[in-house]
């Protein structure tokens, strides 16, 4: 069946083909919605989250809705079994809906949780920031004399054209024995 859009050219309606609304009938009448295996597994490879880790729940709605309420179980509650997060949505009246929903929701704070940890891993990688002015490790004096000494270990050569040059044998020995001396 052709639908005719204004000014272009007509678009085609998919169709539920009648093998597909039977099962999904069947479904239906089986206590089970036809998409939910579907949405489930589509939505758990959305974000790389097995099904076996995702624990889901279905329970009736609360709140003002009518008869509908009573009967039917449209609200879904998702728990990620590994890490412990709970989400759950009844906004919709439907459990699909509902569903996806939620799994877009769970999605959303793995994904957060991931960046928390990932930013932790780094600011640990990072340290403490303690690196500022005034925290050098050497001071280099080249006028009006020439002089360079290391802050930590007290080692000190008029030489300083030699250390900038990569003659700094003398500092590394100096910083090993600073680190012997203070247990690190």
């Amino acid at each position: 069946m052709a639908k005719v859009a204004a000014g272009g050219p007509p678009e085609k309606i998919p169709r539920m083909r009648s093998a597909v609304a039977v099962a999904g009938l069947l479904a239906l009448l089986a206590g089970c919605t036809f998409a939910d295996a579907e949405v489930r597994k589509r939505a758990a490879s959305d974000f790389g989250c097995p099904e076996d880790e995702i624990r889901v729940d279905v329970f009736r709605s609360s709140g003002p809705g009518g008869q509908g309420v009573n009967t039917t179980d449209s609200a879904v509650r998702i728990t990620h079994l590994p890490t412990g997060i709970v989400v759950s949505c009844q906004n919709e009246r439907s459990q699909i809906q509902n569903r996806a929903s939620a799994m877009a929701v769970l999605q959303a704070k793995l994904l957060e949780r991931r960046r928390q940890e990932d930013a932790e891993q780094m600011q640990a990688l990072r340290g403490d920031g303690g690196r500022a002015w005034g925290t050098q490790i050497r001071n280099y004096v080249l006028y009006p004399y020439q002089n360079v000494k290391d802050v930590r270990t007290g080692m000190e050569t008029g030489n300083a054209v030699a250390v900038l040059d990569g003659e700094i044998d003398d500092f590394i020995d100096a910083e090993i024995r600073w680190l012997r001396q203070n247990g690190r």
